[in-house]
Order: structure tokens, then C-alpha cells, then sequence
């Protein structure tokens, strides 16, 4: 699932988004410089080859490990997107004829070939219309498919763009905010489009509700990520049928749909455009950092197996244990996440060093909630279907770091 809204504030526009995927789906922050292609030469996406064009512009992406698209990402030129699954009455049911895009991919696409939102937009709808939308959008569940909605955002705007197979309709974002979610939105498209009963069961309009609410508040950064944050309470809320799918900072946990907030970014696009992103899943135990698009990013190895040489798994340890007893766990350390987070966003260090200082607090949480020892509050069958991902991961237990100080 996902969630993605902006915010409109006096000096320009906010964008935050919550990449919801399967649990044991590494995402990675990757960059990628601007190119000159010679003519006619081939592209291969995820599923599909297209035509490449001759100029691509630097990007910095968040990945899902086996994707050659992206859940979201910004540009060199400011446009920044979030995609959301839709689920449509077509979903499910398509046929393909080896030329489809994800949606991620359209996301990619856009971001490399547009120098500002309007132009983004038209990329994504014009290889919508020539190539269709389609292909499995799950490495752990091939059969699993949806169509896309987009939020495109540059520093003077936002643009919301709704998809059903080839169909599509855009809105020009008013007012104060704007969130989308799983579910169709725009009036005439949606009523002829979505599928409620799999929008009912994503949450989708409880979750938007949530989203939008932030987005009208919100006044800078720290309320963006707040707002991702979000769990409708202290703590997650469990349902047997979707886990804690009934707010923004998802966790995974249902029978009927499992998935979990595995990446967050916020964009700040008031004035040269700045990017914080976790890097890591839930954003409620992950921490926000700053990222910059003319800068390379070293590439996390991440894949569907615990790796420790992967930070996206080493953060792993940390949000698991902390599930146990999420309000236990996230309170032995959520002042010290706080303060860093708004000392950073008074001065912004330089990416490389915030994300070394950003493993360094990771692995000393994990040893300080590991060291706790915190009883497991949570319901058996919750417990259980835990036991099976880590155990197809190969997740290890996190183990107190015995002897070990503070970090001051």
C-alpha cells in the first residue's frame, strides 16, 4: 500500500510519502548521474524494453532491490513523485502483451525525462497511452498487480494523476494539502473506475483522511514527518485481517494483506530542494536524513535476505525487537531520535557524514532495546506470522551488545 500527500506552505511546497511493501522487500536510496544516449538505443525496464531518449537527468531514487523503478524520487531540476496502487474494476485481469510499465517504472521515466512537474505528467501519460500499464508488482507475489496513481510536485506546485489501464485523468492541486492513498480520488474517475471492496480492505480512506488532516497543518519538515509517523494512536493498532494498515506508519501483520512501511522521504521545495529519507523502514523507529540529487550515494545490497553488510537489514533488527512492545521499545529511544532529527534540520550536515552518524544511532538503539529484554505484548497470530518472515529471511535475533556505553 502507500501513502503520499503535500503540503502548501508561504514559502513553497512539501511533499512526504510511506513506500508500503512486503515486509522482507529491501528498498535502496540509489543516484544516478545525468546521461547522453545515442539514437535507437534500447531501455530496459522492469519487465518491458522501450525506446531511451536522448538526454536523462540525475536522480536519486528509493528502489525496491529488484526494481528498475522507483516508489519515489526527485529530479536535478526539483520535480519530485510518490506513485500509490490502485485498485481498479481491470486490476488483476490483465493481459500482457510484453510491452507494459509499472508504475514505478512511469515514476523513473518521468523523473529522468522531465525537467518540471506539468512535463512529468506528460511523460507518464504519454508512454501510459503507447505502452499500458501492467506486470507483477511483487518479487514475493508474482501474481500481484495494480494500476497507479501519481503526486508530482515541483517548487511552485503539485499535480495529482489517477490511472486505470491506459485511462487516466489529473488534477491540479488547490488549497492548503492534498494526500492520496489506494484508492481513486478525483470526481467522474473514480466513480468509473475503482474497486471499492479492495479499497475498503487496503484502508485507504481512513488512512488519506489521516494524511490529509496532516497535510493542512503542516508547516515545515518536522509536521511532514510527523505526519508519516502517524499510527492513529501511541502505538500501532493490529487487525487479523491487515495489520496496522489503518494509519500512515504501516506495519505488517494481516492475512488478507501484509504490508509495511519499508521507505520514507520527505521533500522540502521551498528554495533549493532538500530531501530527507529514513533509508530504512518505519519511519517511527527509522531516522530521517538528508539527501542531495547532484550528490552519488554509496548503494545499499539489500535484497529479500537479511544481509548485515545492508543498512536497510540492519535497521531491521532494530524495528523487530522494538514490535514486540512497540511503546516500550520506541520510548527507550525516541528522545534521542527527536534531538537529532532537530538539530539536523536547523543545519543540515553533509549526507555522507548524517548517514554514517545515522547507522552508528541505529546500531546502538538496537543494542539498547535488544539489552531491555521487552516481553512480547503482542497477540500470538501476530507472533506467528513474524516467525515465517524472519525465518525466510534468515532474520537473527538481536542480541544486547554486552559492555557497551552510551553514545554522547
Amino acid at each position: 500500500m502507500c501513502d503520499t500527500f503535500v503540503a502548501r506552505t508561504d514559502a513553497g511546497m512539501l511533499l512526504a510519502k510511506n513506500s508500503d511493501r512486503d515486509p522482507n522487500e529491501a528498498q535502496s536510496l540509489r543516484w544516478y548521474a545525468a546521461a547522453d544516449h545515442p539514437p535507437g538505443e534500447p531501455l530496459r525496464t522492469t519487465w518491458s524494453t522501450i525506446p531511451q531518449v536522448a538526454h536523462t537527468h540525475a536522480v536519486v531514487l528509493s528502489q525496491p532491490w529488484w526494481m528498475w523503478g522507483a516508489e519515489m524520487g526527485a529530479n536535478e531540476h526539483g520535480v519530485t513523485i510518490g506513485n500509490e496502487a490502485v485498485f481498479t474494476r481491470r486490476t488483476g485481469r490483465q493481459a500482457r502483451t510484453g510491452t507494459e510499465l509499472l508504475g514505478m517504472d512511469l515514476l523513473r521515466l518521468a523523473l529522468e525525462r522531465a525537467t518540471h512537474r506539468d512535463e512529468a505528467v506528460e511523460v507518464i501519460v504519454t508512454l501510459l497511452e503507447q505502452h499500458g500499464q501492467g506486470g507483477s508488482c511483487s518479487h514475493e507475489h508474482p501474481r500481484f498487480t495494480y494500476d497507479n496513481s501519481f503526486l508530482v510536485a515541483d517548487p511552485a506546485g503539485a499535480t495529482v494523476l489517477e490511472t486505470a489501464g491506459r485511462h487516466w485523468a489529473s488534477e491540479e492541486v488547490a488549497g492548503r494539502g492534498r494526500s492520496i492513498s489506494n484508492g481513486l480520488t478525483i470526481p467522474g474517475f473514480a466513480e468509473r473506475h475503482a474497486d471499492p471492496l479492495r479499497g475498503r480492505v487496503a484502508r485507504c480512506a481512513v488512512r488519506r483522511a489521516r494524511t490529509a488532516e496532516s497535510a493542512q497543518r503542516a508547516t515545515g519538515v518536522a509536521d511532514m514527518i510527523a505526519g508519516l509517523r502517524d499510527h492513529a494512536g501511541p502505538a500501532p493498532t493490529w487487525s487479523l485481517v491487515n495489520g496496522a494498515l489503518s494509519a500512515p506508519c504501516a506495519h505488517a501483520g494481516g492475512l488478507v494483506t501484509s504490508t509495511q512501511s519499508t521507505a520514507s522521504w520527505v521533500a522540502d521545495l521551498r528554495g533549493t530542494p532538500q530531501h530527507w529519507v529514513t533509508g530504512t523502514s518505519a519511519p517511527c523507529t527509522g531516522l530521517f536524513r538528508p539527501v542531495v540529487v547532484n550528490q552519488p550515494l554509496p548503494e545499499d545490497p539489500g535484497t529479500n535476505r537479511f544481509d548485515p553488510a545492508s543498512a536497510w537489514w540492519r535497521h531491521e533488527l532494530l524495528h523487530r525487537t522494538v514490535l514486540r512492545d512497540h511503546a516500550a521499545g520506541l520510548a527507550l529511544f525516541r528522545e534521542e531520535r527527536d534531538a537529532t532529527e532537530r538539530a539536523w534540520l536547523d543545519a543540515p550536515p553533509e549526507p555522507g557524514e548524517a548517514a554514517a552518524e545515522a547507522d552508528r544511532l541505529d546500531r546502538w538503539w538496537t543494542a539498547l532495546v535488544a539489552g531491555a529484554d521487552l516481553e512480547d505484548a503482542r497477540p500470538a497470530w501476530l507472533r506467528r506470522l513474524w516467525r515465517r518472515w524472519d525465518a525466510a529471511a534468515d532474520v537473527p535475533q538481536a542480541q544486547p551488545e554486552r559492555g557497551q556505553a552510551p553514545l554522547t
